[in-house]
C-alpha cells in the first residue's frame, strides 16, 4: 500500500503547488501537470504490479484511526486494482493534455483552482475504489462529488455553466442520500461499518439495500433516467475534465454497484433483471438522444449513457447467469462488462480530447458550424476516427472485444425456456440495435465535422498546435488498437477483477472464447493491413504521374457552396423519426412565402423524456427546499453555537 499512498501524495502535491505558484502561470501549469501525472503513473504501476501477481492474490489491507472514533480502512483486491488502472491511466494523460489546453494566462487563479480540484478528484476516485468500510467510502465519495462540482463550474460567469453545476450537485447528492440509505439498512442489521460484515443480513433486506444502492450509484454513473446531469455538465467542464468525468468518474458508480453486489452475496435473478433493464434503456435511448444532438460535447455525453448501458447489460447478464447456475454465462458477462469499463475509459477520453482540440482551435462546439477539419488537423481527425471505430464496436479495435464477450455471454445462456432465455435474447437484440445506431452516429460526426468543406469561417485555416494535447490522443488511440489486436491479456485482467466478486468460478473453459475474439480482431487487422498496403502502393505508383482534375457534371448547376452539404440534422432525421415516441423531435422551419422570400432557417431539437420528467419532479422541488432553508445560514455565530448545543442535547437521548 506504500506505493498507493505515495501516488496520492504526489497527486495532491500537484494541486497544492498550483495554488502556491499561481502568479507564475507557465511554471504553475508545468508543476501541477507534472506532479499529477507522476502520481498517476506511480499509481498505475502499483495497480499493474498487483494485477500481474500470479494466482489468486490476497487483498492488500490497511487501516488508520480517524478522530479516535472511526477507522479509515482501505483494501485493494482484483476489482479495486482493475478500476485503479483505468483511473490512473486516463487521469495521467488528462494531466498532460491540460498543459496546453488550460492556456488562459489572463485567469491564473481560475487555472490554479482547476488544477487543485482536479488533483482532489483524481485522488478521491482512487480512495473510493480502495475504501473498505462505510465511513471511508462516504468520505471519499463526498470529496469526489464536491471537487467535480467545482470543476464543472470552472467558468461561473456563464449562466449555462452555473445551471449545469447546480444540476449535477442536486443529482450527485440525492444519489448520495440513497447510498447512505443503503448503508443505513445494512448497518442496522449488521451492526458494523465494515464491508466484510454485510453478507450476514437477511435476504429480504439485501434486495432493498441493493435497490437503494443501485439508484444512488446509478445517479453517478448516468444510468437512465438518472443521467439528466450528464449532457449539461460535460459541455460546461473543460475538455480534459470531461474526459476524466466521462471516462472514469462515472465508472465509480459501476464499481459501487459491483462492490455492493459482491458484499451482499445475494445471487437472485431479480437483481440481474433490474440491472439488465436499466442497461437496455440506457444503451438504446442514450445513442438515440446522441443522434439528435448538435453540440459535439453534449453528443459525447449521451454516448456515455449508451456505453454505461452496455456495461450494465454485461453485468446484468452476468448476475442472471450466476443466479441460474450458469458459470460460463456469468463469467463472460461480468468479464465483458468490466473490460468495457476499461475500453470506454480509453476511447471516450480520446473522443473528448479530440472534441477539446476542435473547440480550442475553432471556438465552436456546434457540428454544423464545422467541417473539413481533417485537412489541417490530421492527428486529431485520425485519432478521432480511431475512437469512433472503437466506440462503434468494430474490429480490430478494443470496443469490439468487450461487446463480443457480452454477445457470447448472451448466446451461451440463450437455451429456450426460462427467464434467462428472455434476458439473453434482449441483450443480443439490444446490442445489435445499439451497434447499428452508434455506427450511424459516428459516421455523421466524422462526415460533418472532419470531412467535406468548412461551413463557417471558424473552421477555416485551423491548426492543431500543442504537443501536450496531441500526445495523449495518440497514446489513447494506440491503446485502442493494442487491446483490439492483443486482447487475451486484458481479458485475463478483467477475469481477475471478476474473481474478486466471490462467485466461486475460476474462468476455466473460457480459453476458446478468448481465442475466438483474438482471431476475429486479427482478421480485422489483416484487412486493414491489406487496405493500407494497397493505399501505399497507389501513392508510390502515382507519385510521378500527371493527374488531371475536373469538375463533375452538376446537372446544369455549377455554383455549389458548403451550405449544400449534409448537416447533422438532415443526416439523422430519418432515424430519429422512427424513435419519435421516445425521443420527441421538435422542428422549427418558417415556411417560404412570396415571390421574393426572406431568409429562413431550420432548427431541430430532441427532447429527453427523462429530463422533462425529472427536472420538475426532482430538481425544482429540491432547489425550492434548499431556497426555503437558506435562512438557517444567517451569519450569526451565536445561533450557530446554539445549533451545536441543540444537536448535542438531541444526541444524548440516543447515546
Amino acid at each position: 500500500m506504500e506505493l498507493f499512498f505515495l501516488s496520492l501524495l504526489l497527486i495532491f502535491s500537484g494541486g497544492a503547488l498550483a495554488l502556491i505558484l499561481q502568479r507564475f502561470f507557465t511554471p504553475m501549469k508545468a508543476a501541477a501537470a507534472l506532479f499529477i501525472a507522476a502520481g498517476c503513473l506511480l499509481g498505475l504501476i502499483h495497480a499493474g504490479l498487483w494485477m500481474a501477481r500470479s494466482g489468486e492474490a490476497a487483498a492488500t489491507v490497511y487501516s488508520i484511526e480517524y478522530l479516535n472514533a472511526f477507522t479509515l480502512a482501505f483494501r485493494i483486491d482484483g476489482l479495486s486494482a482493475f478500476f485503479l488502472i483505468a483511473i490512473h491511466f486516463v487521469s495521467m494523460l488528462a494531466a498532460v493534455y491540460s498543459f496546453h489546453y488550460m492556456d488562459h494566462a489572463e485567469k491564473p487563479l481560475a487555472t490554479a483552482v482547476n488544477y487543485f480540484f482536479f488533483s482532489l478528484l483524481v485522488g478521491s476516485m482512487a480512495l473510493v475504489v480502495a475504501a473498505d468500510n462505510m465511513i471511508t467510502f462516504m468520505l471519499a465519495w463526498e470529496i469526489m462529488s464536491l471537487s467535480s462540482f467545482f470543476l464543472v463550474i470552472h467558468n461561473p460567469d456563464a449562466a449555462e455553466n452555473r445551471r449545469a453545476a447546480y444540476l449535477y450537485f442536486v443529482f450527485s447528492h440525492v444519489g448520495a442520500l440513497f447510498i447512505l440509505a443503503a448503508f443505513g439498512v445494512m448497518y442496522g442489521h449488521a451492526g458494523s461499518f465494515a464491508f466484510a460484515d454485510m453478507s450476514a443480513i437477511p435476504d429480504s433486506v439485501k434486495i432493498l439495500a441493493f435497490i437503494f444502492a443501485f439508484i444512488g450509484f446509478g445517479s453517478k454513473a448516468g444510468v437512465f433516467p438518472f443521467h439528466v446531469w450528464l449532457p449539461h455538465a460535460h459541455p460546461a467542464a473543460p475538455s480534459h475534465i470531461s474526459a476524466v468525468m466521462s471516462g472514469v468518474m462515472i465508472k465509480t458508480g459501476i464499481y459501487g454497484i459491483l462492490r455492493i453486489y459482491a458484499l451482499l452475496d445475494c445471487q437472485r435473478p431479480l437483481l440481474g433483471e433490474i440491472v439488465l433493464i436499466a442497461g437496455i434503456l440506457s444503451g438504446v435511448l442514450g445513442v438515440v438522444y446522441a443522434l439528435g444532438q448538435h453540440d459535439i460535447k453534449r453528443m459525447l455525453a449521451y454516448c456515455s449513457v449508451e456505453n454505461i448501458g452496455i456495461i450494465l447489460m454485461g453485468i446484468g447478464i452476468g448476475m442472471i447467469g450466476a443466479a441460474a447456475g450458469k458459470p460460463m454465462m456469468a463469467m463472460l458477462g461480468f468479464a465483458g462488462g468490466l473490460l468495457h469499463v476499461l475500453n470506454h475509459s480509453i476511447f471516450k477520453s480520446l473522443l473528448f480530447m479530440g472534441a477539446g482540440m476542435v473547440l480550442r482551435k475553432t471556438g465552436r462546439r456546434t457540428m454544423d458550424a464545422l467541417g473539413g477539419l481533417m485537412k489541417n488537423m490530421k492527428v486529431t481527425g485520425t485519432t478521432f476516427l480511431v475512437g469512433s471505430v472503437a466506440i462503434s464496436g468494430l474490429p480490430p479495435l478494443n470496443g469490439f472485444v468487450s461487446e463480443f464477450l457480452i454477445y457470447i455471454s448472451g448466446f451461451s445462456g440463450a437455451a429456450p425456456g426460462g427467464r434467462a432465455f428472455v434476458s439473453c435474447l434482449a441483450v443480443i437484440v439490444s446490442l445489435a440495435v445499439i451497434g447499428g445506431l452508434a455506427l450511424a452516429l459516428f459516421t455523421k460526426v466524422m462526415g460533418v465535422v472532419f470531412q467535406g468543406e468548412p461551413r463557417t469561417e471558424a473552421a477555416q485555416g485551423v491548426n492543431e498546435t500543442g504537443a501536450a494535447m496531441r500526445f495523449p490522443m495518440m497514446i489513447l488511440a494506440g491503446a485502442c488498437l493494442a487491446i483490439g489486436l492483443f486482447p487475451v491479456g486484458f481479458v485475463m485482467m478483467a477475469m481477475k477483477g471478476v474473481s474478486a466478486l466471490g462467485l466461486g468460478y475460476d474462468g476455466s473453459g473460457m480459453d476458446v472464447f478468448i481465442q475466438l475474439s483474438a482471431n476475429i480482431t486479427r482478421g480485422g487487422a489483416v484487412f486493414f493491413i491489406v487496405f493500407f498496403t494497397i493505399l501505399a502502393m497507389r501513392t508510390v505508383l502515382y507519385r510521378d504521374k500527371t493527374v488531371s482534375m475536373g469538375g463533375t457534371w452538376g446537372c446544369g448547376f455549377t455554383r455549389p457552396t458548403p451550405r449544400m452539404q449534409y448537416t447533422a440534422s438532415s443526416y439523422a432525421g430519418s432515424i430519429l423519426e422512427f424513435f419519435r415516441p421516445v425521443a420527441p423531435l421538435h422542428e422549427t422551419h418558417p415556411p417560404i412565402r412570396g415571390r421574393f422570400p426572406d431568409r429562413t432557417h431550420y432548427h431541430s431539437h430532441v427532447d429527453d423524456i427523462a429530463e422533462k420528467g425529472m427536472t420538475p419532479g426532482v430538481v425544482r422541488p429540491v432547489l425550492f427546499l434548499f431556497d426555503k432553508l437558506r435562512w438557517i445560514q444567517h451569519g450569526d455565530i451565536h445561533l450557530y453555537i446554539g445549533y451545536i448545543l441543540l444537536a448535542i442535547v438531541a444526541l444524548l437521548f440516543f447515546v
